[in-house]
């Protein structure tokens, strides 16, 4: 299958995710805690689920690595650098707190980068899509297509977008130096999406995340003619089996941002 079909085949996988955690977004919550202190619940787990089988369906020859299938002990062996991951449910917080700010994240690397990605926010049914080298876009719950595209950022007027749960004194202290015309709070992968939109220029992670969390909303945001880097400027890395995928800290940036 080519990349453009697998993309469109993978935004119905995650049209089919949306639905299920609905349906529990509707009803109780019932949280547990994983051994690592966040937070999950029956919908993760349940989209989770629905993803792998529809990818293992789609790519039988492809490792998997999500969030929910780690958590439990699955870890593939990634060595030849093409694999899915995914996070059934980014931004659980968020989900609990039913504010609508969390996403189904599902992307494709190779040779241990993002390059095609699926970041879909359930509450409004709008699909940010793209595969890398193609170009991004955004579906709405119709199926209506539009392309976006990162902006070209002015320096002396930027607009940061940054975590609505995981703010810390090191990222105000960042943005203290930084000093934007305008911050907005976001939750999940959702913040990639809004600079692969061209909403806004600058993405600073200065918290814990997991290469799950990141890869989709990258994916979308290097289509879009954005990039993603170390603080340092460094390569953004993936593919850390041995660091249990902990990401460290990293910058998400439209053009001359």
């Amino acid at each position: 299958m080519d990349k453009k079909s697998l993309l469109n085949e993978i935004i119905l996988v995650a049209r089919e995710a949306s639905s299920l955690i609905l349906k529990y977004y509707d009803g109780e919550i019932a949280v547990d805690d994983k051994a690592d202190g966040s937070p999950v619940t029956a919908a993760d787990r349940a989209a989770d689920k629905l993803i792998v089988a529809a990818l293992k369906a789609l790519t039988p020859d492809v490792p998997i690595i999500s969030e929910e299938g780690f958590a439990a002990g699955a870890n593939p062996d990634i060595s030849g650098g093409t694999y899915w991951l995914v996070d059934p449910l980014d931004g659980t917080k968020e989900f609990i707190k039913r504010n609508g700010d969390f996403t189904v994240n599902i992307a494709l690397l190779e040779d241990f980068e993002p390059v095609l990605g699926v970041v879909l926010t359930p509450v409004t049914g709008l699909a940010s899509a793209g595969l890398v080298g193609d170009g991004a876009f955004d579906e709405d719950a119709d199926g209506k297509r539009k392309k976006i595209a990162a902006r070209q950022a002015d320096p002396k007027k930027l607009t940061v977008v940054a975590s609505r749960s995981h703010r810390s004194p090191e990222l105000e202290e960042y943005l203290a130096k930084l000093s934007p015309a305008e911050e907005i709070s976001r939750g999940s992968a959702l913040k990639f999406c809004l600079v692969a939109r061209g909403e806004a220029d600058l993405y600073p992670r200065v918290g814990p995340t997991s290469e799950w969390d990141t890869a989709a909303g990258q994916a979308v945001l290097m289509a879009a003619g954005g990039s993603m880097t170390a603080f340092d400027g460094t390569p953004f890395r993936y593919g850390k089996a041995s660091e249990r995928f902990l990401n460290g800290m990293f910058i998400a940036k439209g053009p001359g941002a």
